[in-house]
Formats: structure tokens, C-alpha cells, sequence
């Protein structure tokens, strides 16, 4: 929104730093923490005064890991809501709302919602299950067909968003995908990576550090897919206008660094799935619209970690006479059972996190 004051640059030329992109974006990062630090007191002492707490599970369904998180029991959930307001209201302020962007916070907002209603479900009923999950991936899948009727419904972006890339590859995968596999496969897209952020929010301060890396690399990645001679020389598809989508992962990275600041080891508030779910649906959908959703895989490959280590948990207890392959999963709760300390699982995590990162920025170059 204050872009549009570079129009009054003849009058004020100072006001000519709101055209470039670059600014906003770093403004956006300070906006966020500045309205994160501003509101999350507010709110983590209204969720304690609603005693909206965390619903733990007992010893019957996580055997020992019970008496390692005893102490989390009365810390308030649902502080995914400090981080959308942050989110929000930065992007409004310093992004071009175009499509893209537009999609991006409906997403984000369509996930939170849903999130929201799984916790208070959780909260009020004083037990783990929440929405069930089917209801989940129908209101997903609206929200996919929500935002892709508004991508494909324009020419421009219509074209771009049917083109489907891969990493180390010059020219695209497929030049027009069929409406019906964009609409598969942004579903698969947006609600894998929900759902493995979701697995990845178990300990103090792991999601959300993984999740400030990965925005980092989106925030590059969003920069040089909208920048034209970039993106030519990198051999990456040009999608103009997604440059605008940097300004709102460099807003979800000052909205993390915040909340991170209260959920850092031991946690103040947690984000909940308010946070997880809709977090990883905004990477996911910028992943999409940046023609980098592959590289997500890379980018966010402690995310994939925790989901296949679900997913093998599982396959492993049914196929092989209940036999596991982990003391415990999402795999942060295995070392957790081994000993680690939880802010020794936390660190080590973020730094394969960063090296994932590391490699997932590697492709824009090595093709």
C-alpha cells in the first residue's frame, strides 16, 4: 500500500525510495517485529486469562515423553495468532497486492482460521484430537480452489502458474500443465507442507527457526523470479510481479524472529496449529508461485525429515507386527528419548536446516 507514495517523489523525492523493492522489504522485516513485540505481551496474556493452555498427552499415548514435557503443560497455545497479525498487516503495508500476493495472504488467512478452530477444539473439549482430518483437507482443498480460480482466471498468470519447473533444469518440466493436475498438484503442494511443519512443532523454538530459514531462501528466490535480467541469467523462469512475495517472507521473518523471542527454550507461548498449519501453507503457495516448488523439498528438508520419519514410524508399527524404527515419532522426540537435551535437538536442527537451505539456493545456479 505506501508503494503508491513514490507517486508524490516530485514533491517529496525521499518518497522515491517506496518504488523499489528492496526497501520495502527491509521495512516490512522491521514493521513485523515491530508490531510482533507490540502485540504478543497482549496476547499471551489474553490466552492465559482465557487459560487457552496447551492439551498434553498423557503417559498412555507418549509413555516417558510425558514427564520430559511436564513443565509445558500450562503454557498458552494458539500464539500462531502473533505472527499472522505481524504477517498481515506488514505485507498490506509494503507489498504490491497483486495476485500473487493476494493469493498468498489468503492462504495464509484461510489456514489460520482453520488452525484456530482445530486448537480451540483441542482447548475446549481438553483433549489431542482437534478437527478431524478430513474436514481439514476439504477446507485445504477449497482454499486451493479459491486461489487458483484467481490465478488461472488471468492470462498472465495463467501461463506462468501452468509451467512447471524443477531444480538444475534450464527450461520447465512441463510448458502447460492440464488445469485439474495444477489443481492436484498445488493441493499436494500446500497441504504436504502444512502438515510437515504441523509434525515439526513438537519442542520449543523448532518450527518456527526452521521456518525463518526457509523464508529467507523464499524471500531470494521471489526476488530473482521477479527480476527479469536475473532470472535470464540464472536460467529460471520470470514470473513478473512474484518479487512482491519478498516482501512477505521477509515480513514472516520478522514476525518469527518475535515469536521466537517467547518461544525459545523454555516457552512462553506456543504457536500451535493457528501457526503450523497456515506457516507451512504460505511457503508452500510462494513455493508454487515462484516456480520452485520442488526445491521446497530441499529448501525444507528437516520438514520432509519429520514427516518421513511419521511416515516410516507407521509403516514399520503396521507392516512389521508393531515393530518401530524410531523410540518415538516426528524423529525430534527420538533424540529427545535418547538424551539430547531439548535445546541440543533444537540447535542441531536449525543447522541442518541452514544447510538445507544452503543447498536449496545452490540449485538457482548449479543447472
Amino acid at each position: 500500500m505506501l508503494h503508491y507514495l513514490s507517486c508524490w517523489e516530485q514533491y517529496c523525492g525521499p518518497l522515491r525510495l517506496f518504488r523499489y523493492l528492496t526497501f520495502r522489504c527491509f521495512m516490512a522485516t522491521l514493521t513485523a517485529m515491530a508490531i510482533g513485540f507490540w502485540i504478543a505481551p497482549m496476547i499471551i496474556n489474553w490466552l492465559k486469562r482465557l487459560k487457552l493452555a496447551q492439551t498434553l498427552r498423557d503417559k498412555s499415548e507418549v509413555r516417558e515423553l510425558a514427564d520430559l514435557h511436564a513443565g509445558k503443560k500450562n503454557v498458552p497455545t494458539m500464539g500462531g495468532l502473533i505472527i499472522y497479525a505481524s504477517v498481515m498487516l506488514s505485507s498490506i503495508l509494503w507489498a504490491e497486492l497483486n495476485e500473487y500476493v493476494s493469493c498468498a495472504l489468503i492462504v495464509y488467512t484461510g489456514l489460520t482460521a482453520i488452525g484456530f478452530w482445530d486448537d480451540y477444539l483441542k482447548v475446549s473439549k481438553k483433549n489431542s484430537r482437534g478437527l478431524p482430518g478430513r474436514w481439514k483437507l476439504i477446507m485445504q482443498a477449497g482454499i486451493v480452489f479459491a486461489v487458483l480460480f484467481i490465478l488461472l482466471i488471468n492470462p498472465e498468470t495463467h501461463l506462468k502458474m501452468s509451467e512447471l519447473w524443477i531444480p538444475f533444469s534450464k527450461e520447465p518440466l512441463l510448458v502447460t500443465m492440464p488445469i485439474w493436475f495444477v489443481f492436484i498438484f498445488l493441493f499436494l503442494v500446500v497441504a504436504g507442507s502444512s502438515n510437515a511443519i504441523n509434525l515439526t512443532d513438537g519442542i520449543d523454538g523448532l518450527a518456527i527457526g526452521c521456518t525463518i530459514t526457509a523464508s529467507l531462501v523464499y524471500a531470494i528466490m521471489s526476488y530473482v523470479a521477479g527480476h527479469a535480467t536475473i532470472a535470464d541469467y540464472l536460467f529460471i523462469g520470470h514470473v513478473p510481479g512474484c518479487g512482491e512475495l519478498a516482501v512477505v517472507c521477509l515480513a514472516l521473518v520478522g514476525a518469527g524472529m518475535v515469536f521466537l523471542w517467547y518461544n525459545a527454550y523454555p516457552a512462553e507461548v506456543f504457536m500451535g496449529d493457528t501457526g503450523s498449519l497456515a506457516l507451512g501453507g504460505l511457503l508452500g503457495s510462494i513455493a508454487f508461485m515462484t516456480q520452485q516448488p520442488f526445491t521446497l523439498v530441499i529448501v525444507g528438508g528437516v520438514f520432509v525429515m519429520e514427516a518421513l520419519s511419521v511416515i516410516l514410524q507407521v509403516g514399520s508399527y503396521k507392516l512389521r507386527h508393531q515393530k518401530r524404527i524410531f523410540r518415538m515419532a516426528p524423529i525430534h522426540h527420538h533424540f529427545e528419548l535418547k538424551g539430547w537435551p531439548e535445546t541440543k535437538v533444537v540447535i542441531r536442527f536449525w543447522i541442518i536446516s541452514l544447510i538445507f537451505a544452503l543447498i536449496g539456493l545452490s540449485t538457482l545456479k548449479l543447472r
